[in-house]
């Protein structure tokens, strides 16, 4: 709850009532990005007793079987493996495409996708992104493709997917493996098909942050019987049967608790999604006339998550920058985040070989996430709105404030 609903602290009139310039701050409790949906906790409690019951809490259980077969209802794809969390995931698709030499991937995503080839002995190729969709440029993956590439890894970012088609004809065109990072994409579409069936597999995530979440735990989802069964043997240390093993495998099981709490929020998944596409047109309209300020967009004629809601601050007309905005909020108790700053490609240990990246770098200093989800209410977003309003309308003066001030 902010201040303001308590009347604790009034409304921010000038920007000497910031917090970071002497003000009390907007909300008592830090609003995070990603703050947990939680569905109906009594049912969730009630599989969390029943698995104490049957005294079954993994290998395979009961809640893990129903969790898969429900992501493929959901999805529309032959199998869901459920897996402890998305980089597992990742890791155990990776090996089970025979990947090796390079991958080409883009630099703007979670550090987990790079990280998951490097682990593995395999080169990450880090591709420019498309500045309006935020997913690799298609057009420029060519040009990086070696004899020692064996993969592209698109990410879909933001719930907003990569131009598949074209990814899917370069794949094929050049004999590469195709397979997809759509941690952020469970519930959205590409004309038309839900995500996941796309490429050889696709991994989602579950993350606690994730708008469904299995508290931790991810999943890879494929229509290739011969790949699902490997990917099933290779998660759980390559067990063909209960004491024979018949290949290399790694622990990557999700478990009873984390597949109980992942049906409780499936139950709840088209609630989530209507409050995050009200909070989304909620900021949209409330901060739609400030100069230098884009929201990143979503297509009305396909399935969205609505999980992110993210702006880009153009600080040649705003004048206060993005950190400075960050810096701002933060202090009022509002966790706004930058994604996926500063890109991998500027990441250790990737940052010992020079790439030219312009727009994933450009991208990477103007996006700011906005909280959203269940654990925010219509009254804290239009008090988030009336902050970042006070400071792009003041941008001049808050920006020689943070001078003066030496901040």
């Amino acid at each position: 709850m902010s201040t303001f609903e308590t009347g604790l602290c009034p409304s921010k009139k000038t920007i000497d009532d910031l917090a970071l310039f002497g003000g009390r701050p907007a909300f008592e409790q830090p609003l995070h990005v990603g703050r947990p949906n939680i569905g109906n906790r009594q049912k969730f409690v009630n599989r969390v007793d029943d698995i104490l019951d049957r005294r079954w809490l993994t290998n395979d259980g009961p809640y893990v079987i129903e969790f898969e077969k429900q992501i493929t209802q959901l999805t529309g794809v032959k199998h869901c493996i459920a897996t402890c969390n998305a980089t597992a995931a990742l890791e155990i698709v990776i090996r089970a495409l025979g990947l090796e030499g390079e991958v080409i991937l883009p630099s703007f995503t979670f550090i987990a996708t790079a990280h998951a080839l490097q682990w593995l002995g395999i080169t990450p190729v880090f591709c420019d992104i498309d500045p309006q969709s935020h997913t690799i440029d298609h057009r420029k993956i060519e040009g990086l493709i070696t004899p020692r590439t064996s993969g592209i890894l698109g990410v879909n970012v933001w719930g907003r997917h990569c131009d598949i088609a074209a990814l899917e004809e370069i794949a094929g065109r050049h004999g590469l493996k195709l397979f997809f990072d759509s941690a952020h994409a469970f519930g959205c579409s590409y004309q038309g098909r839900m995500i996941g069936g796309f490429g050889d597999a696709e991994v989602f995530s579950f993350h606690a942050t994730k708008f469904v979440n299995s508290l931790e735990g991810g999943a890879i989802v494929t229509n290739n019987d011969d790949l699902a069964q490997k990917l099933r043997l290779m998660r759980n240390f390559g067990f063909t049967s209960y004491d024979r093993v018949d290949s290399l495998g790694i622990n990557g099981k999700m478990n009873e608790v984390s597949a109980a709490m992942g049906l409780t929020n499936l139950e709840s998944l088209d609630d989530f999604i209507v409050v995050n596409r009200q909070n989304y047109r909620q900021y949209a309209e409330e901060l739609s006339q400030l100069e230098g300020v884009t929201f990143v967009s979503y297509d009305e004629n396909e399935s969205c998550n609505y999980q992110y809601v993210v702006l880009e601050i153009d600080a040649a007309q705003t004048i206060v920058s993005r950190d400075e905005l960050i810096q701002i909020l933060y202090r009022e108790n509002v966790l706004a985040r930058r994604y996926f700053y500063p890109g991998c490609h500027l990441t250790a240990p990737y940052n010992v070989t020079p790439v030219s990246l312009p727009e994933t770098e450009r991208i990477c200093n103007r996006v700011l996430s906005l909280p959203t989800g269940t654990a925010v209410s219509p009254a804290d977003i239009t008090t988030i709105c009336e902050i970042i309003s006070l400071v792009i309308n003041n941008g001049r003066e808050v920006s020689a404030k943070f001078r003066s001030e030496k901040i």
